[in-house]
């Protein structure tokens, strides 16, 4: 059953993070992607069939938004001893593969996603230039078997607002997919 994701409040600052870019094996922090026009925080993962099936047109949406001086980042949090198709090295198979143009970043202690309240792949936050939560949510409204298109609408439309210095509109679809398969909290000894 999908997930949805948890409202973060519009306008909250960028959480600070410092992760291992699993395809430059270099450690990349908000600092190293945040731009002065808009940064897009990704919760993403190899196996989920909702991330799987937008990763093309993302990987386009990204190329065509970093020309105009968005970053991109993508961040995986899934406990890959669980699902090891979800580790880094199998993350670093799949940016090559697809072409990234942006760092995938595996998150292994699972603290970003809670930091950030992520609870789905793929979740999306958008932060306006002062780095403040403008829009939190979908892709789009294509879903796994469904016949709605790929688009990237909804990232694109809040991509645009900025862009153009307009407010994102607060009528936000959260982002619904797979949720995050967090670590089993290690058994208390006694």
């Amino acid at each position: 059953m999908p997930l949805v994701s948890t409202a973060l409040p519009l306008g909250t600052v960028a959480p600070n993070f410092a992760l291992l870019d699993t395809v430059s094996d270099q450690l990349v922090s908000l600092q190293d992607v945040a731009s002065n026009k808009a940064t897009v925080i990704m919760f993403l993962c190899n196996h989920c069939p909702y991330v799987q099936h937008i990763l093309e047109e993302l990987v386009q949406v990204a190329k065509d938004y970093q020309q105009k001086g968005v970053s991109f980042v993508g961040i995986s949090s899934n406990d890959a001893v669980n699902y090891p198709q979800d580790g880094p090295q199998q993350m670093r198979e799949v940016a090559k593969e697809l072409g990234f143009s942006f760092p995938y970043l595996y998150d292994q202690t699972q603290q970003v996603a809670r930091t950030y309240q992520a609870v789905c792949t793929p979740e999306f936050y958008v932060f306006d230039r002062n780095m403040r939560l403008a829009y939190h949510g979908q892709f789009d409204d294509a879903r796994p078997k469904s016949e709605v298109p790929v688009t990237g609408r909804d990232l694109r439309q809040a991509l645009d607002a900025l862009l153009a210095g307009q407010s994102v509109s607060t009528d936000q679809k959260p982002g619904i997919g797979c949720g995050i398969k967090w670590k089993t909290p290690l058994a208390e000894a006694g």
